[in-house]
């Protein structure tokens, strides 16, 4: 070889090592690489700022809780245009230069939990496209560059009779745009072609009731496999076919927390209650009910309001748990209607025996019902959240709790490394905790940002103030932490 041909060689194998590493440092859909919340980066991330100390740049958006994505030196979040439009933006991740953005009509939506936005879900994206998703939209796959549409594929509209609305995104895997919606009518697990939108399968998950838990890639000496959390079950499938490879039986009525995938291992955090205590709680034993321990189907209209409740849905769960056909479900009947045939998922009419909390390890790569072979532990512990996913990085897997309370586990066998312990912000957690740099991010709702040292024991390195709420998780890309706040999006670097 030539010494001009020799130094070429080294020029562009050092080009595709800076183009690995700018890609490897995208953060492309919810809690970005394999949903896990941990950045690779080896750029200095800011321990102290605020909505203007160490801030490159912001722009105001109209309400959205969904999570900024980064890829190819574009940033990508959603918002509420007005009361009848939803947008997808896209910004210059340097100078915060908006690029382009699209608008849709939301049309006829259902009433959502006042918390939740009808802005709530996370685009996935790549250097070529964005792929968005809206419940009466469906998925759409635009062009990166320009927000051009590429493909867009209808879906079920979902329908949720507690109002906490669609809040699923999708996820990318090789050639695949993966999709989970676990509603009250029609569960099922999606793959599309990322080029044409083509569907190339779909998971009927009729044995769930309602979860909000993203696919997550689990590397297996067998083979690749996606792992989706649900009712009861954990569930490994067959990227290719969308076989169901394995399931264990080892979780609770609904799940709402994003498990993590490393080293072949799934980890899962889970807080659940019984699905009878649920109900009268919240309809029997609302303002709408009468408080009889009865649920009936008067009530249930009353309480999800003036939008007649679909008659499919009564066909889905009165028919199947009125035994006595009179009308109405009681005890052991709410179970039966709200939680499909062979999957109990630890439910019981006793509020205390369904209810229940832990963390725990299964092993990917079984076949068939690994309940007995591929669960490592499980730790039961009063300090889980039925929201806020787990983040694992360097062995460790912690968890925060609402009101700002912090544990932490060994990931070998789940033995508590310390806590609880609060991490000095009593406010509300809906976004996940993210990692870089040997720091961990906390975002609150209360528009506080916790900074954590990446340590075996409790530091905090401060507390800082955003001033806006935040219930969408953080990205980490381009050696910046990405905030989206209700009303704006911050580069912070």
């Amino acid at each position: 070889m030539t010494r001009i041909a020799c130094i070429a060689s080294v020029v562009i194998a050092s080009m595709v090592m800076t183009i690995a590493t700018l890609l490897a440092e995208d953060w492309p859909q919810f809690r970005g690489p394999n949903c896990s919340g941990v950045s690779a980066t080896n750029s200095p991330l800011p321990v102290h700022f605020s909505a203007t100390e160490h801030v490159t740049w912001s722009v105001k958006l109209g309400d959205g809780i969904g999570c900024p994505v980064v890829a190819a030196g574009r940033v990508f979040t959603s918002a509420m245009i007005d009361d009848k439009t939803v947008g997808l933006f896209a910004f210059d991740a340097v100078s915060g230069q908006q690029l382009w953005m699209r608008s849709w009509p939301i049309g006829d939506v259902d009433e959502i939990h006042e918390t939740n936005s009808h802005a709530g879900t996370t685009p996935a994206a790549d250097s070529e496209r964005v792929y968005f998703y809206f419940s009466t939209l469906g998925m759409v796959g635009l062009d990166a560059k320009t927000g051009a549409d590429v493909w867009r594929k209808e879906l079920p509209v979902p329908y949720f009779v507690f109002k906490w609305g669609a809040g699923m995104s999708p996820v990318l895997y090789k050639d695949l745009v993966l999709f989970c919606q676990d509603d009250d009518l029609h569960p099922a697990l999606y793959a599309f072609d990322k080029h044409t939108g083509d569907l190339l399968w779909k998971d009927d998950r009729n044995d769930m009731a309602v979860n909000y838990s993203h696919p997550v890639i689990c590397e297996t000496s067998s083979g690749d496999e996606i792992v989706v959390a649900g009712t009861g079950l954990l569930i490994g499938y067959e990227p290719k076919t969308g076989k169901r490879l394995w399931q264990a039986r080892t979780l609770l009525r609904n799940i709402k927390t994003t498990p993590v995938s490393r080293d072949g291992i799934v980890y899962v955090s889970l807080q659940s209650k019984g699905i009878a205590s649920q109900w009268l709680a919240s309809i029997d034993q609302a303002e709408t009910g009468n408080s009889d321990h009865k649920v009936s189907k008067d009530e249930v209209q009353k309480f999800f309001g003036k939008r007649p409740v679909p008659e499919a849905f009564y066909k889905k769960t009165f028919e199947r748990g009125d035994l006595n056909q009179d009308g109405v479900l009681e005890g052991r009947e709410l179970d039966l209607a709200f939680l499909p045939p062979g999957n109990a998922a630890g439910a019981a009419f006793d509020a205390e025996i369904a209810e229940d909390e832990f963390v725990l390890a299964v092993r990917g790569g079984g076949r068939g019902d690994v309940t007995q072979t591929h669960v490592l532990w499980k730790n039961p512990t009063k300090h889980t959240d039925h929201i806020v996913s787990p983040l694992v990085v360097n062995n460790r897997i912690l968890l925060i709790k609402a009101g700002g309370i912090a544990t932490c586990f060994q990931i070998g066998n789940g033995q508590p490394l310390f806590g609880p312990v609060r991490i000095e912000n009593a406010g509300d957690y809906f976004a996940s905790p993210v990692s870089g740099d040997g720091k961990i991010f906390v975002a609150s709702e209360n528009g506080k940002i916790v900074v954590l040292k990446d340590s075996p024991e409790l530091e905090v390195l401060a507390v800082n103030d955003l001033g806006d709420s935040i219930l969408g998780t953080p990205a980490i890309a381009e050696g910046a932490l990405f905030v989206r706040t209700r009303k704006s999006l911050l580069k912070i670097q």
